[in-house]
């Protein structure tokens, strides 16, 4: 109860402040709902606090979001796709895109036979063709790997995947952290993915905040993999515009090159002088939406 009333009250300040204020022009815009785990990362949470929190989140000028909470058996937050497509469509949004992780074991490995892996990634496509789900995208490499071949091998088990999507209208794509800039064998792990996936298959989620904590320009690569790039996670230090350390000027001037369709936002932690995740969401949006370099629309 004590959550539901914290989550109520946040929502309320996020009203008053829509009320008193004039919202930008509305473009399309997605959140990652990882941003808001502390009102809706359980499943017992998602349910007492979905409606409140899906309207306030549209009502900012998001309209879609990406889940982070397939549970393996068909469920996303604990519900039915049918039931959370229902969720989303009573507050104006729809699910775009999914964060799946199902990661390869030793055997897999060893063998460079996941075959056994693919019953479980045809109940989770359907599940998710059930909500129109745009893309499902596994959110991270596990941090160990020791050989490129290793590597490569996951190259294929993401071209198997991406296959199976594409046969159901949806397409793979892997999201980075910083880890990933680094070398394994003299060859940085990320060029490595994107030049032994099969671009028809997979794509990659560029996450510019942690390119640009690895050192790395998310524009140097849109320059050096054209069109690799279809959905991109617009995250900084905190809320979205607000450190100057990201150059998303620079990011979405180049999103055409990139080959952006879509792009999420996501928020790792509420500045301290914040203090309210759903006040985080809003002046992320708001920068977003008043944003000049950021076009209404990037789906063709």
């Amino acid at each position: 109860m004590k959550k539901i009333i914290i989550a109520i009250a946040s929502i309320a300040f996020v009203f008053s402040f829509a009320s008193c204020s004039q919202k930008p022009a509305k473009k399309e815009m997605g959140i990652q709902l990882y941003s808001l785990r502390t009102l809706i990362g359980s499943d017992e949470d998602f349910a007492a606090n979905k409606t409140e929190v899906l309207k306030a989140l549209a009502d900012m000028g998001y309209t879609c979001v990406e889940a982070a909470s397939y549970d393996g058996e068909g469920h996303i937050y604990g519900e039915e796709p049918e039931q959370l497509k229902a969720d989303l469509d009573a507050a104006g949004l729809k699910m775009i895109s999914t964060h799946v992780n199902h990661w390869l074991d030793d055997e897999n490995l060893a063998s460079k036979d996941f075959s056994n892996r693919m019953d479980w990634w045809k109940t989770c496509i359907a599940a998710h063709k059930k909500l129109g789900v745009k893309y499902i995208v596994m959110p991270s490499m596990p941090g160990d790997l020791p050989t490129l071949a290793d590597v490569k091998t996951y190259c294929e088990y993401y071209n198997a995947i991406g296959k199976l999507c594409a046969d159901q209208g949806m397409k793979f794509g892997f999201h980075n952290h910083s880890g990933e800039f680094e070398k394994i064998e003299g060859k940085v792990f990320y060029d490595y993915m994107i030049e032994n996936t099969d671009p028809r298959y997979v794509f990659f989620q560029m996450d510019v905040y942690w390119a640009d904590n690895a050192g790395v320009s998310p524009v140097e690569y849109f320059k050096r993999y054209p069109g690799r790039f279809e959905c991109i996670h617009v995250k900084d230090w905190r809320e979205v515009g607000q450190s100057g350390k990201v150059g998303f000027d620079a990011i979405f001037n180049n999103a055409a090159l990139a080959g952006v369709k879509d792009y999420v936002v996501e928020i790792e932690e509420t500045s301290p002088e914040v203090g309210d995740i759903l006040e985080s969401c809003r002046i992320s949006a708001d920068y977003l939406l008043s944003a000049p370099f950021v076009k209404e629309s990037y789906s063709e």
